[in-house]
C-alpha cells in the first residue's frame, strides 16, 4: 500500500496524490459502516490498481484537526482574510471567524487585504484592536504586490485554510502567491458590494515552497452552537488573559461582580468593540440552549 493525502473529493470519488503522481480513489465500504467520511487533507493508505491508476482507501490516519465548515482534515492554520475595503471589514464577522479557528487550535493570521484602495492610517484603528488581542496582522494589495512574499514566508510548511467573505480577494491573493494555481476570481456586485461566490469545493493546493492551502468557499455565516458558553472566554486570548484576575471562578464577563475582564474593558486594555463582540455571542449561545 502507499501512503498521500486526499486534495479533493468529488461525489464519492477521492483524488489522493502519493509522490508526485495522483489517484482516484474510492473508499471501501467498511468507511461507509463506521460511518466515517474521508476528507480533504486526510492522509491516508491506499491500494493502488496500476492498470488503470484508481486505487481504494484502505486506511484513514487519526486526524489532528477537523474542521466542519469547510470539512477539512489536517489543517494547521488558518488565514483569515477581511478587505479594507469593497466590501468593507465586518468585524462581528472576523470575529466570528475568529471564534471557529481559535476553538480548533489553529494557527492564525489575519489578512488584510485591497490595502491600497485606502489610506493606511484610516486602518490602523481596527488594526490595532487585533495587534492587541495577540493576532499576527498582514496588510496585502494584489494591485501592488505590498505582503505577498511576506505571505508566502507564513504559508510555507504549513496546511492551511483561507476564510473570509466572498469579495475580499482570497482567490487573487493565492493567484499571486503562486500563479499556476490559476484560482478563478470573482467580482465584487456593484449592486451590494459583496463578492460573488468563486470557489465550489474545498481542495488541497500544492505550494512550490512547501505546504499546502485549501481555497475554501467564502462564508456568510458560521454556526458556533459546538461551543458551550462557559468556554467562550477562553477563545477571545485577551479575555482569556485577563479572566485568571476574576473573583469568581468560571465568570462569564457579563454581570458578575469583581471581573477583571469589565475592568479591563473600562480601562481600555481590552477593545470595547471585541467585548461587545464577546457578549453578543454569549448571548447567542444562551439563546441556542434555551430552545
Amino acid at each position: 500500500m502507499e501512503e498521500g493525502i486526499i486534495i479533493k473529493g468529488i461525489g464519492g470519488f477521492y483524488y489522493v496524490k502519493v509522490d508526485d503522481k495522483i489517484y482516484e480513489c474510492r473508499a471501501r465500504g467498511v468507511f461507509r459502516k463506521k460511518k466515517i467520511t474521508p476528507l480533504v487533507g486526510d492522509k491516508v493508505k491506499i491500494r493502488i490498481n496500476e492498470e488503470d491508476n484508481s486505487g481504494y482507501i484502505e486506511e484513514i490516519q487519526k486526524r489532528k484537526t477537523e474542521l466542519i465548515r469547510p470539512p477539512v482534515a489536517n489543517v494547521n492554520h488558518a488565514v483569515i482574510v477581511f478587505a479594507v475595503k469593497k466590501p468593507d471589514p465586518n468585524l462581528w464577522l472576523l470575529d466570528r471567524f475568529l471564534l471557529l479557528a481559535e476553538s480548533q487550535d489553529l494557527d492564525i493570521t489575519i489578512c488584510f487585504n485591497k490595502i491600497d484602495l485606502v489610506d493606511e492610517k484610516d486602518t490602523q484603528e481596527f488594526i490595532n484592536i487585533y495587534k492587541k488581542a495577540g493576532y499576527r496582522i498582514l496588510t496585502t494589495s494584489c494591485k501592488t504586490g505590498k505582503g505577498i512574499d511576506r505571505l508566502r514566508e507564513i504559508l510555507k510548511d504549513k496546511i492551511t485554510v483561507f476564510a473570509g467573505p466572498s469579495g475580499v480577494g482570497k482567490s487573487t491573493l493565492l493567484n499571486n502567491v503562486q500563479p499556476n494555481l490559476q484560482l478563478k476570481t470573482g467580482e465584487v456586485s456593484q449592486k451590494t458590494k459583496r463578492g460573488r461566490h468563486t470557489t465550489r469545493c474545498a481542495e488541497l493546493l500544492e505550494l512550490n515552497i512547501g505546504g499546502w492551502v485549501v481555497d475554501t468557499p467564502g462564508f456568510s455565516s458560521l454556526k458556533i452552537d459546538y461551543i458551550e458558553d462557559d468556554e467562550l472566554g477562553l477563545y477571545f486570548r485577551e479575555i482569556n488573559d485577563y479572566s485568571v484576575d476574576c473573583k469568581f471562578t468560571g465568570c462569564r464577563h457579563y454581570k458578575e461582580p469583581g471581573c477583571a475582564v469589565k475592568e479591563a474593558v473600562e480601562n481600555e486594555a481590552i477593545s470595547k468593540l471585541r467585548y461587545e463582540n464577546y457578549l453578543k455571542f454569549l448571548d447567542e449561545l444562551k439563546k441556542n440552549r434555551r430552545y
